[in-house]
């Protein structure tokens, strides 16, 4: 499953009711924005109509995308260990002292209140793999910057 994304059990369970409120309740509503503005005459010069028709296509390239993310998608909780991997909460502690915990998970996987550091951007990458006590050095676009990993924990929800 290489091309599989992890997702939580509650990241699946709200990006498949998003899917479901887009194919029943918001197709309904496009629909109907698109009848009334249709009676409003010539469709050439209908900025309701165009409008309509833009949301319309945004909302079923979203449903496209939500169809291939969960038919693909990685659902699992994540194992006990002190290894940094994807579904991991991790606390570090930066240069300046400050400490911090991220989530490290696809931006799918956001939750609110919670740090997140995607396995693809430079702070995920460089923490998977690491364990407590490790030094982890990563380049961002503000520089190279170094955190102390403190504590790792699977995400619970």
């Amino acid at each position: 499953m290489s091309d599989a994304t992890f997702l939580t059990p509650e990241a699946y369970d709200k990006l498949r009711a998003e899917l479901e409120q887009l194919t029943s309740d918001g197709r309904a509503e496009i629909e109907k924005r698109i009848q009334e503005a249709r009676e409003h005459g010539d469709l050439r010069e209908n900025a309701d109509y165009d409008a309509a028709k833009n949301d319309q296509g945004l909302m079923e390239a979203r449903i496209r995308q939500l169809e291939s993310l969960l038919n693909t998608a990685e659902v699992r909780t994540v194992e006990v260990t002190d290894e940094v991997v994807v579904g991991s909460l991790v606390t570090v502690i930066d240069s300046d002292g400050d400490e911090m915990e991220f989530f490290v998970a696809p931006p799918e996987n956001k939750v609110a209140g919670v740090l997140l550091a995607s396995p693809s951007g430079p702070l995920g990458r460089a923490l998977l793999g690491a364990r407590p006590g490790d030094d982890v050095t990563y380049q961002a676009p503000g520089g190279n910057f170094t955190v102390t990993v403190t504590a790792v924990k699977p995400y619970t929800g």
